[in-house]
């Protein structure tokens, strides 16, 4: 199968990070949600008909999707958009097959989505992913699939790579899952869960859960096509068998790359508005306003945009970001430049994440000449004035756009490798200085 035509071209290598020399005054576009696409693109593929996907994410993260689902049968195509960020897609389902090996890149929804559906189809799906991705949890998902009676065969690791041995069908019923390494792994077996002979009832029977937009994302999706799902008790869901119903569906912007942008008006006493901000979203990023507020931002929306403009100050503050963890890279951002110190907790789970994000963020910041601490579940930002210097990015694309945040206001960061934004945004470059530019994108 060929690869989508449509090639974003981001920026690769080591990146000086622009500084902002007056206080920001921009409008910005953002392309669409990662975590939208790739749920639509899953779901499109096991409908009862072709659907079109409008103005979808094309990313790192997206193709790796698409090419998962163009191996396992379905036809995806591009066609004609009334956005900027590239073509729409047609998906069209087609008999699920297998005796393939599908790489899932960096992409966490892509192994956790896929593997699933990997155990519905008739031969045997090799799962791998890129070396810098073999370490993100999967123990929860093996062993729930073989709960569900899936042959997986990962030679003892818990780890990708491994080999689903699919019989052509998952009979279904309960299953008990701990979740508490990522809602991903809630999401990707409800996504398959209507494939199911006879549905699935799903428990989670850990502590914490993070991240319970993007679970209530999954939810949304499956409904607007017809699913039923039920709840009966907290972490429990009931999931009736049944094929989705084909539908276009129009992507939202993603909300959690639109965070720096946003950020970057409080961090230069200027103002941004992003266009095509939702009334409703079950992003977590439509958690920003309030969280910018919380910090000193004024924030206000007209004709379907959010403009944040800068307070006197950046407040510090403790925030629990268990619901929206995925912001936590841009808050810090914020809260070196905040007048007292930030705490921010219930985000242990994004130690496993592209890089453990609490360790990173920490050791960035006391390379520029800051202070942070780790904590058991998440970090603490003590303000220090900060000088220039290397900024890593772990191969993590939340961890360069931070360090692009901070080299707004000082002078001198380098980031390693800002090629690592193409996971979710291939745009991040272009975006990032035409918005200093002042122009609308």
């Amino acid at each position: 199968m060929s690869a989508p035509r449509y090639s974003p071209s981001p920026v690769r290598g080591a990146y000086r990070a622009p500084l902002a020399d007056a206080p920001l005054h921009a409008t910005v576009s953002i392309p669409g949600s990662k975590s939208l696409t790739n749920r639509e693109l899953m779901i499109a593929a096991i409908a009862d008909g072709p659907g079109r996907l409008i103005r979808p994410l094309h990313s790192d993260d997206s193709r790796h999707m698409i090419e998962a689902l163009r191996l396992l049968g379905a036809q995806i195509e591009e066609a004609p958009s009334d956005g900027e960020f590239g073509p729409d897609l047609v998906v069209t389902p087609a008999p699920l097959r297998g005796g393939v090996t599908i790489d899932c890149g960096q992409a966490g929804t892509v192994m956790r989505f896929v593997a699933p559906l990997a155990g519905l189809a008739p031969q045997d799906i090799h799962l791998t992913a890129h070396e810098t991705a073999l370490h993100r949890p999967m123990g929860a998902m093996i062993t729930a699939l073989r709960d569900l009676g899936v042959d997986v065969d990962d030679e003892g690791t818990w780890s990708l790579p491994f080999t689903i041995r699919g019989h052509g069908h998952i009979r279904g019923g309960r299953v008990e899952i701990d979740a508490s390494g990522s809602s991903q792994f809630v999401s990707g077996l409800l996504l398959a869960a209507p494939r199911f002979d006879v549905g699935l009832h799903l428990v989670h029977t850990g502590e914490h859960l993070p991240s319970l937009p993007h679970i209530d994302m999954t939810i949304e999706a499956l409904s607007r096509r017809g699913i039923r799902i039920e709840r009966p008790g907290v972490g429990e869901w009931l999931v009736e068998a049944g094929v989705p119903r084909a539908k276009d569906v129009a992507i939202e912007p993603d909300l959690s790359n639109a965070a720096p942008f946003l950020a970057a008006a409080l961090v230069t006493g200027g103002e941004v508005t992003v266009t095509g901000w939702p009334l409703h979203s079950t992003q977590p990023g439509a958690l920003l306003p309030e969280i910018l507020q919380a910090m000193g931002a004024h924030t206000s929306r007209h004709g379907g945009a959010l403009t944040v403009r800068a307070g006197d100050r950046i407040r510090g503050l403790d925030l629990d970001l268990s619901a929206a963890s995925e912001l936590t890279p841009t808050i810090v951002g914020l809260a070196v430049f905040a007048d007292a110190p930030t705490t921010i907790r219930g985000v242990g789970h994004i130690r496993r994440h592209e890089t453990d994000r609490i360790a990173a963020l920490v050791s960035g910041i006391r390379g520029l000449g800051g202070e942070a601490e780790e904590l058991p579940d998440g970090l603490r930002v003590l303000p220090r004035p900060l000088s220039g210097g290397a900024w890593p990015a772990h191969h993590d694309h939340r961890m360069a756009t931070t360090g692009a945040l901070i080299g707004l206001r000082v002078d001198g960061v380098e980031i390693d490798d800002i090629g690592t934004t193409a996971k979710t945004l291939p745009e991040f470059v272009q975006l990032w200085e035409r918005m200093l530019g002042g122009a609308a994108s």
